[in-house]
């Protein structure tokens, strides 16, 4: 969903649009992934079809990953809003790069950035 919406907003340039998926990766960051629009949608419509999960993921990783494409999307928010126009389409566009790694191959560049933040930091103490 958030690659449709992010690539949708590159196309568009609707604002309000990238407003509303500012506002999903806030309640991400803020409250979990299963917290988002898009958690909620999953957890209601999807995970009732898929058989029982054989595990969870650590929590802290999505929640950093949601609170990266906050900082990005808002950058893009004030950019496509206030201006500059690049800064809007060079902040979305990076937000909608890493919504596709997670949506096509799995891999979460938030939550590795996470992973490596925290080697260094437990290595640095």
């Amino acid at each position: 969903m958030t690659t449709a919406v992010l690539a949708a907003v590159l196309v568009t340039g609707s604002a309000w649009l990238l407003a509303w998926q500012t506002l999903a990766f806030l309640l991400g960051a803020a409250g979990g992934v299963g917290r988002s629009p898009y958690g909620l949608l999953f957890r209601r419509v999807v995970r009732p079809r898929l058989g029982p999960p054989t595990g969870f993921e650590a929590p802290e990783p999505p929640r950093f990953a949601q609170a990266v494409g906050l900082l990005f999307a808002g950058f893009g928010l004030v950019g496509c809003t206030l201006g500059p126009d690049w800064l809007g389409l060079a902040a979305t566009g990076a937000a909608l790069a890493a919504a596709f790694l997670n949506a096509a191959f799995g891999y979460c560049l938030g939550c590795e950035l996470y992973l490596l933040i925290r080697r260094v930091t437990v290595r640095a103490e």
